[in-house]
């Protein structure tokens, strides 16, 4: 059984620098296990454990692995430039531990994001070279004709692109579709309808991988997630 000194286990969580964990554990801010600790270098075991600051419980994580369903106008970045960021949807210690966007949705996108703070699984869903696929439900500015149905099936040549683009479409609708893409170019869906003779009027994302936007989650909110589902 794994145990660290208690300061220790609060700074990989994210609630600080040890100096600011040993103060708030000092402070009587923190429950272990729903047991009061004064001392910050008691060793705990980190397997089952719970931890509560000013009254809030959390469940120790070595790692993070996040789903949330991403509104629309908010930015994937830290640093947004004309919308708010998705990370102030999350608690601000998933923050100060690390957590990163596993690839980005635009602005006007919603739907399934995933954030970790696992480098190599960022990676592994993100590359890529790992042609992870993607389901995108779509809403057009026209209505959808047969022939740009069927040109979302061929090889869809992209403006300043050598490579020709991929998807398979299914109809959802007179002006709606799902499409499945392995890649991840810059607007690529946008684009793609956009080489075909339309325009995407909202897009919104269901499928990441092994990966599905839980029907009950609402806009804005978070779940955790396993890991495994990447395999």
């Amino acid at each position: 059984m794994t145990t660290q000194a208690l300061e220790r286990i609060l700074q990989s969580q994210g609630f600080g620098s040890r100096k600011e964990c040993r103060s708030m554990v000092r402070a009587g801010r923190v429950l272990i296990n729903g047991r009061s600790v004064a001392e910050p270098f008691e060793e705990v075991a980190t397997e089952g454990l719970s931890i509560s600051v000013d009254g809030k419980t959390w469940p120790w994580r070595e790692q993070l692995y996040l789903a949330m369903h991403k509104p629309v106008d908010f930015e994937c970045s830290h640093k947004p430039s004309h919308y708010k960021s998705v990370f102030s949807l999350l608690p601000a210690h998933f923050i100060t531990r690390g957590v990163q966007c596993v690839g980005r949705l635009d602005a006007d996108t919603s739907g399934l994001l995933l954030l970790s703070d696992d480098g190599q699984f960022v990676h592994s869903l993100s590359s890529p070279k790992r042609s992870v696929e993607k389901v995108y439900e779509i809403e057009t500015a026209e209505t959808l004709t047969d022939a740009q149905l069927a040109a979302l099936n061929a090889p869809v040549v992209l403006r300043e692109d050598p490579e020709p683009a991929l998807g398979v479409a299914r109809r959802t609708g007179e002006k709606s579709l799902e499409l499945i893409i392995d890649e991840g170019r810059y607007h690529q869906v946008k684009r793609m309808l956009g080489a075909v003779g339309n325009r995407v009027a909202r897009l919104h994302r269901t499928r990441v991988g092994q990966f599905l936007l839980p029907a009950d989650l609402t806009r804005g909110g978070w779940v955790e997630v396993s890991p495994s589902m990447a395999q």
